[in-house]
C-alpha cells in the first residue's frame, strides 16, 4: 500500500478539525478538493475513514487505526525534508526535545544557548513533563531526544551512557512558611503539612517516597498531586505547600526569595540524570547538535 502525503494531511486535518469545512478553511482549500483526496485515500486503503454527518466527521475504526501512522508518516517525511536541506548547507532543521522541570529550568536553556549561537539558522521545540509524557512523546516521534532522571532502557527507548550527570532534590517551603521559625525540625515535623507534588507513578513522586521510607516515615500529607510545575510552585509560594524539588528547578524562586529549600539535616536525594533516545533509527543531526553540547556540560558538572 502507497501513501499520498498530501491526503495524509488532509486526512489529519480533518480528523482534527472534525469537519470538512473546518478543515479545507485550515488547509486554504475548497471542499470539493478536500472530499475528492480523502476518497482517493479511502480507495487505497478499501475502507472508509469516517462516518459523515450533520454535525461533522467522526473517524471510522480503520481511520482510528490509520491516524497515528499518518502522524508519524508526516513527521518522519518532515525529518527528512531537514536532513537533506542540512546535507545541502541550507541548515534550518528543528531540534525537538524534551525535558523534566529541573532540566528545562537550567542544563537545557544552556544547551540550547550553546547550540544556537554555532548554529543561528537552527530552531527548538521543546516539551516539559514528566518521564511518563516525554516517554510517549519519544516514541510518538513529537520529540527526538528525552532528558530525564535515569530509567531502566525498554525496547524502544535507551539512555545515552555518556550524558549522564547528578543533582539533588530538597523539601522547599515558602520564605514565610512557619515550620522555618521552629528550632530543630526534622522531616517528621512536614508530615502533616500540605504537600504538592507530581502524580503518583512519576519518579518526582517516587524520589521523595524514597526519602521518606529511608528516614522511617510514612508519607506525608499530599493533598495536591498535578503534572504543572507553575501550579506546583504557586501552591508552595502562595498557598504554604510544601514540595519536593531538585535544586535548579527553584534557583529563581531561591534568589528572588519568594521559596527555598527548608532546612532539614540530612535530609537530601541525589539522583542521577540522562539523555533518552529511540532504540531503533538515527538520530536527527539537529538533535546531534543539542546532544553533543549536553555532553560538554555534563561532563564539566561532573
Amino acid at each position: 500500500m502507497t501513501f499520498n502525503l498530501q491526503q495524509l494531511h488532509a486526512f489529519v486535518t480533518i480528523a482534527s478539525a472534525g469537519s470538512l469545512g473546518r478543515a479545507a478553511e485550515t488547509l486554504h482549500v475548497t471542499q470539493p478538493a478536500l472530499s475528492r483526496a480523502i476518497r482517493r485515500l479511502e480507495d487505497e486503503v478499501g475502507a472508509p475513514l469516517f462516518e459523515r454527518h450533520t454535525r461533522g466527521m467522526h473517524l471510522t475504526a480503520v481511520g482510528e487505526a490509520l491516524l497515528p501512522h499518518a502522524i508519524l508518516l508526516q513527521r518522519e517525511a518532515a525529518q527528512a525534508r531537514e536532513e537533506i536541506d542540512a546535507m545541502r548547507g541550507l541548515a534550518r532543521g528543528t531540534i525537538r526535545c524534551g525535558a523534566v522541570g529541573s532540566i528545562a529550568s537550567l542544563v537545557l536553556p544552556l544547551a540550547v544557548s550553546g547550540v544556537l549561537r554555532k548554529w543561528p539558522n537552527l530552531r527548538v521545540q521543546v516539551i516539559e513533563g514528566v518521564w511518563d509524557r516525554l516517554a510517549e512523546a519519544l516514541v510518538q516521534r513529537e520529540i527526538d531526544l528525552a532528558l530525564s532522571m535515569a530509567m531502566p532502557d525498554t525496547e524502544e527507548i535507551v539512555a545515552i551512557e555518556d550524558c549522564r550527570w547528578e543533582d539533588n532534590s530538597y523539601v522547599v517551603a515558602a520564605s514565610d512558611h512557619p515550620l522555618r521559625g521552629k528550632p530543630g525540625i526534622t522531616l517528621a515535623d512536614t508530615l502533616d503539612e500540605q504537600w504538592a507534588i507530581p502524580p503518583r507513578g512519576t519518579a518526582p513522586f517516587e524520589h521523595m517516597q524514597q526519602v521518606f521510607v529511608t528516614h522511617g516515615l510514612g508519607l506525608p500529607n499530599v493533598v495536591v498531586e498535578t503534572r504543572s510545575i507553575t501550579v506546583l510552585k504557586s501552591l508552595v509560594a502562595r498557598s504554604g505547600f510544601l514540595s519536593w524539588m531538585a535544586e535548579p528547578m527553584y534557583v529563581t524562586e531561591s534568589k528572588a526569595g519568594v521559596f527555598d529549600t527548608l532546612e532539614l539535616p540530612g535530609v537530601v536525594g541525589r539522583r542521577t540524570l540522562t539523555a533518552f533516545r529511540r532504540r531503533h533509527g538515527l538520530l536527527p543531526s539537529p538533535a546531534v547538535k543539542l546532544l553533543e553540547q549536553l555532553r560538554q556540560l555534563t561532563a564539566e558538572h561532573r
